[in-house]
């Protein structure tokens, strides 16, 4: 049964595609989607300067105010993940740009913290259905040659949004003006995803109403099957690595380089630009048939080591700009690789987005923990206690794709 949700006067949505073709306009309004949710990251970390100054926070209740968007993935990306075979991939696509709209409005209107954290826990609703329900959109709606492709420039939105953020935030006089920029782009995208998406198969009203024992049962299923619980793994090493660092780079750049918040968002957009470039060459590695947990292997690697010379004062401004390109060019290999290969590992066919649910659950805890254990770290102990937390993951990330490569050997997949 196909959704009902429409919007009065709204044109005819698109008709559902046919196995042999590629609706490109559809995936790149969905990859607009999983953009604008990201902006939602990196919105703050280049407010962080102005929202220290009118809320008198200190670094560790900024990682607080990031961890509070990642709540609801933690949470609810299961639930969500079971779910959006039943209500409708689009449908929890629109409802997640929707989400973001009223969180985004109501973090501009904050005139406490408490407020302004409410606003993020709804924008993190949002964050959680897009970017469980955009992959499942792209699935239906790309023919099997293009799915490497599709999923690569998908796994590129989460550095987009945060390049564009720090970017167009840094050129922006207050932060309050951004958050409602961000408000009217979520709604002015929800009435083109509306437009432009062709509405995917939607369960009954019966088979929407998922008990928690059926949504247990699909989660163990799943976690079972060995390879999907090792995806949502990495990507809890990947996302805390992350955001260990580019929570706190603009930040960061201030205080080792001199510069001002302009030149930090600047530079922190071009490092998060890296990271785009590596999610695409991931795609391209895919596609010529390299092994998927040799470039989860050495992408952790890679940032374990670079965030040593990023975090500790040994080496001059220049030089560690440079290895934050290499961090953030390397981290990029993982999303791509993680994202594309959960699906393919997924138990069944049913199961691949509680599969997606499971990895989203992943890269929200490490969303979380990054920006608080960090922050917190840094607090106390200075700069070089990020390193040590970062270098650490980067070997949990390489243990984590050694058992990645035993699972896919076992599955009959060799790479």
């Amino acid at each position: 049964m196909q959704e009902q949700f429409e919007m009065p006067g709204a044109p005819p949505a698109a008709a559902p595609l046919s196995p042999s073709s590629t609706h490109w306009l559809g995936v790149a309004l969905v990859v607009a989607a999983g953009v604008v949710a990201s902006l939602q990251v990196g919105k703050v970390a280049i407010a962080v300067p102005q929202l220290r100054t009118d809320f008198g926070l200190d670094l560790s209740m900024v990682g607080w105010l990031m961890a509070m968007f990642s709540l609801l993935g933690v949470v609810g990306a299961v639930p969500v993940g079971a779910r959006v075979a039943r209500a409708g991939d689009r449908r929890l696509l629109l409802v997640g740009l929707l989400a973001i709209a009223i969180g985004s409005t109501a973090g501009a209107l904050a005139q406490s913290i408490a407020m302004l954290l409410t606003g993020r826990v709804i924008e993190g609703l949002g964050f959680v259905l897009i970017t469980i329900a955009g992959p499942s959109v792209l699935q239906r709606m790309v023919t099997p040659g293009g799915k490497d492709l599709a999923f690569a420039i998908w796994s590129c939105f989460m550095p987009a949004g945060i390049a564009i953020a720090l970017f167009s935030g840094a050129l922006l006089d207050g932060w309050r003006g951004f958050w409602l920029g961000n408000a009217a782009l979520a709604t002015v995208l929800a009435a083109l995803v509306l437009a432009g998406v062709s509405r995917g198969a939607g369960g009954s009203a019966h088979e929407a109403a998922v008990s928690w024992r059926s949504m247990a049962r699909d989660a163990a299923a799943t976690a079972k099957a060995g390879a999907p619980a090792l995806i949502a793994a990495s990507f809890v090493i990947y996302s805390l690595q992350f955001f260990a660092l580019f929570s706190f780079l603009p930040v960061l750049l201030i205080e080792r380089m001199g510069v001002g918040t302009a030149t930090a968002g600047s530079l922190s957009a071009v490092a998060c630009c890296a990271n785009v470039l590596g999610n695409l060459a991931a795609g391209v590695l895919l596609k010529r048939g390299v092994a998927r947990w040799l470039l989860a292997a050495s992408a952790s690697a890679l940032m374990g080591l670079s965030a040593i010379g990023i975090f500790l004062p040994v080496l001059g401004a220049v030089p560690a700009f440079v290895l934050c390109l290499a961090f953030s060019g390397a981290g990029g290999l993982l999303p791509a690789t993680l994202i594309g290969t959960s699906a393919m590992v997924a138990p069944s066919a049913r199961l691949a987005p509680m599969s997606m649910g499971l990895l989203m659950l992943g890269s929200n805890l490490g969303q979380m923990i990054g920006p608080l254990v960090v922050g917190g770290a840094v607090d106390t102990l200075g700069w070089p206690a990020a390193a040590a937390i970062v270098a650490v993951a980067g070997v949990m990330g390489v243990l984590l794709a050694l058992g990645l490569r035993r699972s896919l050997a076992r599955s009959g997949r060799t790479r």
